[in-house]
């Protein structure tokens, strides 16, 4: 028997917070069409993932009611667990795909697998020898790259950095000091209502002369990038939301 696909479906970078655009205005037809197909899929959230085939189905009406779709979440870490617990077996959410039928994944936003638990799963696919086949879409991550004029040649995303005020400044001093040695563009997220937080910690700790580019809701009507040298970002503050996801770019001088 031919086994299925795991499918990596990219979904929009909105977070809910603007549903009502045409999706096609982000997310290719094909991938929108695939999507409309797939009766099976694992998602970071069911709610949300509702939500995006709902948007789905009135560009590309689904295979099957929206109700009779199987959509299963992947198991989330448990608060407190230690680092050292054995990670969950993900095979068993790909049974559908062993049994012969593709299974889509899909994050909150933007492409599976990319800075989001997703890989795991693509992980368990390639142990199982399920084929994987990514679709297109927006990644946050490289629009904001793209956009900054920052080295695009060598860069490296960080994650989220340690929500302590001491612990922050010390990862931010450090990731400055690995950029202006490597001349690497150091890229970070944060939870959006820390926005601000953060944006103020980057302008308290970086030296006046390192670049600091911000993306703010990409994709998005409002949606904006402002490139400058840290010193020109004091004598000309500029705002981020607090609503909407940003994504954090420096490059030492």
């Amino acid at each position: 028997m031919t086994q299925g696909r795991l499918i990596l479906v990219p979904n929009s970078l909105d977070f809910g917070v603007s549903t009502d655009g045409d999706l096609q205005d982000v997310l290719p037809l094909g991938a929108l069409r695939t999507a409309a197909r797939l009766t099976h899929w694992v998602a970071e959230n069911a709610k949300t993932t509702r939500a995006f085939l709902k948007r789905v189905d009135a560009i590309v009406p689904l295979a099957q009611p929206l109700q009779g779709l199987s959509i299963v979440e992947l198991p989330r870490p448990q608060k407190g667990a230690r680092q050292a617990a054995a990670a969950p077996d993900l095979k068993p959410l790909l049974q559908a795909a062993v049994d012969g039928v593709d299974v889509g994944l899909i994050s909150e936003a933007g492409l599976p697998a990319i800075a989001d638990p997703g890989a795991a799963l693509v992980q368990a696919a390639h142990a199982l020898g399920i084929a994987v086949l990514p679709l297109s879409g927006p990644s946050s991550l490289l629009m904001a790259l793209g956009a900054s004029g920052l080295n695009g040649q060598s860069f490296a995303f960080v994650g989220y950095l340690p929500v302590d005020g001491g612990e922050r400044g010390q990862r931010i001093r450090d990731l400055e000091a690995l950029s202006k040695r490597a001349q690497q563009t150091q890229l970070m997220i944060e939870t959006p209502y820390r926005n601000e937080a953060l944006l103020g910690a980057l302008l308290s700790h970086l030296r006046g002369d390192t670049w600091l580019s911000v993306s703010s809701g990409l994709t998005l009507p409002t949606g904006w990038t402002h490139t400058a040298r840290v010193s020109s970002w004091k004598g000309a503050p500029r705002a981020v939301s607090n609503d909407v996801p940003a994504v954090f770019s420096l490059l030492a001088g």
